[in-house]
């Protein structure tokens, strides 16, 4: 049985806080194919409770996690106005090595955002 997973990571870095109770969903991508795998909230800390994709769930492959920023950051400025700049954040990805932890966190504000392979 492989040992790689995926967890991720939402700071919201305009407030200077964790993002909480930001909805994600991962899918996994086969060529046009775009299979939802799970959906999951982050808790008060930006991460979510559990592995978004757990070790026996895990395989090689091409996956995509979608962050709903959009509702995210209309809980934190109500007043804004609509459309939000930011709404869904499609990050797709890579994951080849099945003994591998991938941690793919996400930087957000209102106007921009930043990812990167963590550990």
């Amino acid at each position: 049985m492989p040992d790689g997973y995926l967890t991720t990571h939402v700071l919201d870095t305009a407030r200077g806080v964790p993002a909480s109770g930001l909805t994600i969903t991962l899918y996994r991508i086969d060529g046009a194919n775009r299979t939802r795998l799970a959906q999951t909230m982050t808790n008060a800390d930006g991460r979510t409770d559990v592995p978004i994709l757990p070790r026996e769930d895990f395989a090689p492959g091409v996956y995509e996690l979608v962050f709903d920023a959009g509702s995210y950051l209309n809980g934190t400025d109500p007043s804004a106005t609509a459309p939000r700049f930011l709404d869904e954040i499609p990050i797709r990805f890579g994951m080849s090595d099945p003994d591998a932890h991938y941690h793919v966190p996400l930087l957000l504000s209102p106007y921009g955002y930043s990812t990167y392979r963590g550990s």
